[in-house]
């Protein structure tokens, strides 16, 4: 059997998994930390959710050398903040217990603590582009010292526009550096980034425990305007936790205003609130203080919050791999889940070719927020019943 000791991690860095209850290697971990380890660029194709921060950082933390004031030894590049959060509050406890030091740097919060963050040594620095570049340009940061380069959710990073950034710092770091890319894909841009800046790199493929798209039930929904708000509440009234999508900050807001109105606990994230802010309706909706969550796209990369019940496209995405990521944030840890898309009678043609480029043909149910079958899901696979009176 694969243990983190077979696969040649040093027994204070498995004596901290330990004490987290973390004693066997998930799939991705397994596949990747040994050639890691022997300072092979490693390019590893796996899904969000699939436990692709220890399979980095783990080996980050073990190689890196201890770091000069402003001059990190391992840099990790992640296109949010709450992923570059997450992959911090994931290896600070386990850098700790061998004295390396991880720190976070992404936009949203003080410049000046950052800054002051750097003038202390921190071996494994946490990045979104922007962040890291706007400290490079100041002076504050430099990266002749980096050893190792990871690139998290490069595919996200393509779709974000963010590559030319990332083309920009990799041309900043040492050419003898080792780089570890995490990817869910490994097509077009991800694959230019993959030929033009790893050195015969070892790929793994693996499959994820986490759901597909094929392994989630679906719901196409036609709502009336005025109904929609009130279909959503229904919904949600019956469920733990609901993650709905809209395209817009504004939306964001507004809906959470229109869900409280309702009677509906909710809270909105996304890329204009305060760092504070977004974390502790993060924080809340995880501990059930309240049931809703409305989030926009670029906001809900990197989150992963366990037993979500239904995400709700409350407008449709614009194209198919929006479609999955939002999906994916339900029917997590082997866990059925449901998605639900809300369809306004505008946007039917946009739906069904958004159903073309997924492989699907579900249908496109019409219902009214007074209808039963709202409150069970998985029922609702055909037309409404015949009523005596509708919503409008």
């Amino acid at each position: 059997m694969t243990t983190f000791e077979t696969l040649g991690l040093r027994a204070e860095i498995v004596d901290a998994l330990a004490e987290q209850g973390i004693n066997e290697p998930f799939p991705v971990q397994a596949a990747t930390i040994e050639d890691a380890l022997a300072g092979h660029d490693v390019c590893g194709k796996a899904k969000t959710g699939s436990g692709k921060t220890l399979a980095f950082g783990l080996p980050a933390l073990q190689t890196t050398q201890s770091a000069k004031p402003g001059h990190p030894t391992a840099l990790v590049l992640v296109p949010t903040r709450e992923l570059a959060k997450q992959v911090v509050d994931v290896l600070s406890p386990i850098g700790k217990q061998i004295g390396v030091r991880v720190a976070a740097f992404y936009g949203g919060t003080s410049m000046d603590r950052q800054i002051r963050n750097l003038s202390r040594k921190i071996e494994v620095a946490v990045a979104t582009p922007g962040r890291l570049i706007d400290l490079l340009e100041r002076g504050e940061l430099d990266l002749d010292a980096i050893g190792i380069l990871i690139i998290d959710e490069a595919d996200r990073m393509a779709d974000m526009g963010f590559l030319p950034q990332v083309e920009w710092i990799m041309r900043k770091v040492p050419n003898d550096r080792q780089t570890l890319l995490f990817s869910a894909t490994l097509d077009r841009e991800v694959d230019v980034l993959v030929r033009r800046y790893m050195r015969d790199p070892v790929l793994h493929e693996v499959v994820s425990d986490e759901a597909d798209v094929d392994d989630m039930l679906h719901r196409f929904l036609k709502v009336h305007e005025l109904d929609r708000i009130k279909v959503l509440a229904a919904i949600s009234a019956g469920v733990s936790r609901t993650m709905v999508f809209v395209r817009t900050k504004r939306g964001a807001d507004k809906l959470v205003s229109q869900l409280k109105r309702e009677g509906v606990p909710a809270a909105a994230i996304h890329g204009d609130l305060r760092q504070s802010a977004r974390e502790k309706a993060l924080k809340d909706f995880q501990e059930d203080e309240h049931g809703v969550l409305v989030a926009t796209d670029v906001a809900a990369r990197g989150i992963h919050v366990d037993d979500v019940d239904v995400v709700v496209h409350y407008d449709p995405p614009e194209e198919h791999k929006s479609y999955v990521h939002r999906s994916g944030r339900t029917a997590r840890a082997g866990n059925e889940g449901m998605v639900v898309t809300f369809v306004l009678w505008n946007q039917e043609l946009e739906v069904e070719r958004l159903q073309r480029r997924m492989g699907m043909r579900e249908p496109i149910i019409e219902v009214f927020s007074n209808d039963p079958r709202l409150a069970n899901l998985v029922a609702l696979d055909g037309p409404a019943p015949r009523r005596k009176t509708a919503l409008v």
